[in-house]
């Protein structure tokens, strides 16, 4: 019998399937769009807050378990689609919405910072999301080799318009200065550079803008935060007591600023070896304890692998050229856990949210 069919039938079914993220179904959420319903078979679509949503399958098999409980229903086609919500924090140096904005930061150098900021961007692009990169280590910009990028676009009129690789926009000090040039500048002309890569530039509308800031707590990530009100922060670490020390001390500065921190990313956390066991080069466990100590999330740990080296000498990060090596499936999860937590805050009006993601 079709006439059991109805719109009302249909939402009441997925009434019972939760978003894991949100901890609310999705009719409460709006989730469900387009109804329609035709000779027995039913169509709908699913608008997700972020494409890089890590229960997208969850989500979609649920729901079309549900709509078939319903008498009558021969067929379910569930469309997935993507709104990413506004953090509403006004960006007024920014003349188009930026929706989220996301600095990555650590205390020390060498942690490898800028692989897991290149490697979050292209993540999220890849997934579908509109993305820029901006790189606020003026005085080591990396992320131009990282890309492979070695010049902006011409400009149009006043304004710069970002480079573009692997479906990020990006803007850097290493594509406006001759190769090899050193930058022996003090605050203030730093805090205007960073201050033009908001202003001067034409990102157009972003989902998310991540921000490679310089190692360390000086005046980039003072300058940034007074500049750019941020969704959040993620502090990188390496395993290792030193690392942690330093990663603490920028963990510590994030929140003097009132910066949301979205939590830590432990990277060369292992070298698996060719029997398949592990060694810990630079210890162990350290990111995750940080993470606990500090109250915030333990977003995962990156092994190490040669290729994330080749890739950033050669503009091709990981996650492009070896999608399916463990480091590049380990970021990738990094990226959603990242997207899912800047989500919830936004829909909570800013407010962090316990997130549910295994892993």
């Amino acid at each position: 019998m079709t006439n059991n069919i109805t719109q009302e039938n249909i939402l009441a079914a997925l009434s019972k399937v939760q978003e894991p993220d949100l901890h609310q179904d999705l009719v409460t959420l709006n989730m469900v769009r387009d109804i329609e319903i035709a000779d027995g078979n039913v169509s709908f679509m699913i608008m997700l807050t972020t494409p890089a949503c890590p229960f997208r399958a969850r989500i979609e098999r649920e729901a079309k378990e549900a709509v078939m409980t319903i008498a009558g229903v021969k067929s379910v086609e569930v469309k997935m689609d993507s709104d990413v919500p506004n953090d509403g924090r006004a960006r007024g140096l920014v003349n188009m919405p930026i929706r989220n904005a996301i600095a990555v930061g650590s205390g020390k150098g060498g942690v490898g910072k800028s692989t897991v900021a290149v490697n979050l961007a292209v993540s999220l692009a890849m997934s579908g999301a509109r993305v820029g990169l901006m790189d606020a280590d003026i005085y080591g910009p990396n992320v131009p080799t990282m890309m492979g990028i070695e010049k902006l676009p011409p400009p149009v009129g006043k304004k710069m318009i970002p480079a573009e690789a692997h479906g990020v926009k990006v803007i850097s000090m290493g594509l406006l200065v001759k190769p090899g040039q050193p930058l022996i500048w003090r605050g203030p002309m730093l805090n205007s550079a960073i201050r033009q890569f908001l202003s001067d530039v034409e990102w157009g509308e972003l989902d998310y803008l991540i921000v490679d800031l310089p190692p360390g707590t000086g005046d980039a990530s003072l300058s940034l935060a007074q500049s750019l009100p941020l969704s959040g922060a993620v502090v990188v670490t390496l395993p290792q007591l030193v690392s942690l020390e330093d990663a603490s001390r920028g963990l510590e500065m994030f929140r003097k600023l009132e910066v949301p921190l979205l939590g830590v990313v432990e990277n060369m956390s292992y070298l698996e070896l060719p029997d398949g066991t592990r060694m810990d080069i630079f210890g162990s466990g350290g990111g995750a304890r940080l993470a606990a100590a500090a109250g915030v999330p333990y977003l995962g740990g990156a092994p190490i692998d040669q290729n994330v080296r080749i890739g950033g000498d050669t503009g091709q990060p990981i996650v492009v050229s070896f999608p399916d090596s463990p480091v590049a499936k380990a970021l990738t999860e990094i990226a959603q856990k990242i997207a899912a937590q800047v989500s919830v805050n936004a829909l909570s009006g800013g407010k962090p949210m316990e997130i549910n993601i295994v892993g």
